[in-house]
């Protein structure tokens, strides 16, 4: 309901309402990107602000964790105390979507902080320390890697159905095409998570058949022109976007044939770049903000 970027080895694995900001009902500070209080019975989205990578707490109305990616390497200590700052001590499920080191950077770092009950990851490698620091932590914490695939359930919490849209094969050219794409529905609303799924992958989505409307959809890869296809957007056809990109970064993301895409569709947009985190509630029916939209604006060289 619409509301106002070699082989390794590894472990086994298992087959709106706008609100302007404010004070919140217990006189906290909210809103300005700061993060909201966790109520009962809603879900409660984070999408921290880590610069130039993805890293997005959700907590579930029965109270359950998940994180989607850890941003860069040099994020994971950050991560580690917003999470604790949330009251989070158990991550009920972690998702690595693809490993690039501005999603799982931070994953390690993350692994040795909390308990962990499940890690999901797509059968993709890359020979870089980042994700061998990783498996190192998956490992060392004896939990096995499950595989994010394309039509998988993740069985988080009973009050929301959530699975893995993609990835859908079991090859790529583009590491970004390995993408574990989530979407979330509780009740009347849902919730689509891209990580950087690229043109092939949302192609697959589309050929797939899979559901994928929702009203708020994370932007593929960073506002990347090679993500967000028209296709693509229409079958989402969000309400709300949002953009996780850092301010002034050298990719020139969002680019602009994707924000222009987003205007003329009327999609409100919120940017980690503008909004800092930016934190979202739903009710199951209504869809609510912890800060004003950014704006359709791209650099010059997007």
């Amino acid at each position: 309901m619409k509301t106002g970027g070699d082989e390794a080895g590894g472990p086994p694995r298992n087959q709106e309402d706008e609100v302007i900001p404010g004070k919140d009902e217990t006189g906290a500070d909210y809103g300005g990107g700061k993060a909201a209080p966790a109520k009962d019975g809603k879900l409660i989205i984070h999408y921290i602000d880590v610069g130039q990578a993805d890293s997005i707490l959700i907590i579930t109305p029965g109270k359950k964790v998940m994180l989607i990616d850890a941003g860069n390497n040099n994020d994971g200590d950050d991560v580690v105390e917003y999470l604790r700052n949330q009251g989070i001590s158990r991550i009920d499920v972690a998702v690595g979507t693809h490993p690039h080191e501005d999603h799982i950077g931070g994953l390690d770092t993350v692994i040795r902080n909390f308990d962990i009950g499940k890690i999901y990851m797509p059968k993709a490698v890359n020979a870089t320390k980042t994700f061998e620091d990783v498996l190192a932590a998956v490992k060392d914490k004896g939990l096995k890697i499950n595989t994010a695939e394309g039509g998988r359930d993740i069985a988080i919490d009973s009050r929301i159905e959530s699975l893995f849209l993609a990835p859908n094969s079991g090859e790529y050219k583009d590491l970004n095409n390995y993408s574990a794409v989530v979407k979330l529905t509780f009740v009347e609303t849902s919730f689509l998570f891209a990580g950087d799924a690229e043109d092939v992958s949302e192609e697959e989505m589309l050929q797939k058949g899979y559901d994928l409307k929702a009203d708020v959809l994370k932007v593929g890869h960073h506002g990347s022109s090679s993500s967000t296809t028209p296709e693509f957007l229409e079958e989402v056809d969000p309400e709300y976007a949002v953009i996780m990109t850092g301010k002034d970064n050298e990719y020139g993301h969002p680019h602009k044939e994707v924000m222009e895409r987003l205007k003329n569709k009327g999609i409100k947009v919120y940017r980690t770049d503008q909004n800092g985190t930016v934190v979202v509630e739903s009710d199951g029916r209504n869809i609510t903000f912890s800060t004003k939209p950014g704006d359709y604006t791209y650099p010059e060289k997007g």
